[in-house]
């Protein structure tokens, strides 16, 4: 079901249960107003102590380094460890920006790679569907409204249980965009394809092995890959792309990155479109690996009889 607005607050969000959530929100508005650097700065810092704090994330980090990475010395492991935590802290301040940001400041901060080649796809059919296959880069929730600045769509995402943030998310997410859908619903997912919509969807987590076919990712030989990325891309018109954002290490702001996918893709192969979109998500894992969200357990289902790596 298409969801067009936020949901309503009502009394019950002022109950002493969801006082944690209000909290977290005027955290995020507070780290909204602050200068960009200063903003950046303490990002960085959060995640140097959340680091040491958030053990077990740690040790999943570490973890799929190690397995896609075999061949980096540990070194150079360690220095992404340290950076994507760093990440971890500025995706805090990314979420702070995102949502709470005018767009006449948040578009100062913005650049785009590919917005020749998105406009070239609209001008040539206006009413096909593009299917944004993207990825969870910390920096997702710029990219979000980056996209939506460029060309408004639809969201694939998660509903939170607590009203309130559920609430300044969903408000924040169709900002610049149309709607959002829940990830359980592919009818939904479809009909805005059908509908010439651009449609977010990232397909680089482990979901299960119920809805996933096992592929190559990175030096992993069988990692789970949910399959409803080539269902998507066989709604009729549908153009598949790749696009992530990137934040930029010269000066604060952040890149929009539009790529064309890969032709004549469903090949009809479960296996071979799983790989074919690993591997797109990999090269873009690869410019840019600490903003990776290494802290997912990405290779938590496994095939019959190999060994759980966490």
């Amino acid at each position: 079901m298409a969801i067009t607005a936020p949901p309503r607050l009502n009394w019950r969000a002022f109950l002493p249960q969801h006082w944690g959530a209000w909290l977290i929100i005027i955290f995020l508005y507070i780290i909204s107003l602050l200068p960009t650097r200063i903003s950046w700065c303490f990002g960085r810092n959060l995640g140097r102590l959340a680091k040491h704090l958030l053990k077990s994330r740690r040790h999943i980090a570490e973890t799929n380094l190690k397995i896609c990475f075999p061949e980096a010395s540990l070194q150079q492991r360690q220095c992404w460890l340290n950076e994507t935590f760093e990440n971890f802290g500025l995706a805090i301040v990314d979420t702070a920006t995102a949502w709470f940001w005018s767009q006449k400041r948040f578009a100062k901060y913005m650049h785009v790679e590919g917005g020749d080649y998105l406009r070239s796809l609209r001008e040539k059919d206006p009413k096909g569907g593009i299917l944004i296959i993207s990825m969870h880069f910390y920096t997702l929730e710029w990219h979000a409204r980056m996209y939506g600045t460029l060309d408004p769509g639809v969201g694939v995402y998660r509903p939170n249980s607590s009203p309130v943030y559920e609430h300044f998310q969903h408000r924040a997410r169709i900002r610049n965009n149309h709607y959002l859908v829940n990830r359980s619903d592919v009818r939904g997912m479809i009909k805005a394809l059908h509908q010439g919509e651009a449609l977010w969807y990232a397909p680089d987590h482990d979901y299960g092995r119920k809805a996933s076919v096992f592929a190559p990712f990175f030096a992993q030989p069988h990692a789970a890959t949910v399959s409803g990325t080539a269902t998507l891309a066989k709604v009729r018109g549908v153009r598949p792309i790749i696009s992530y954002a990137r934040r930029n290490t010269d000066k604060p702001g952040y890149t929009l990155v539009i790529k064309p996918f890969t032709k004549d893709y469903p090949t009809g192969d479960p296996i071979q479109d799983a790989t074919l979109v690993n591997q797109h998500i990999e090269t873009a894992i690869k410019e840019q690996i600490s903003e990776y969200m290494w802290i997912h357990r990405r290779f938590k289902s496994r095939p019959e009889g190999e060994e759980y790596p966490y």
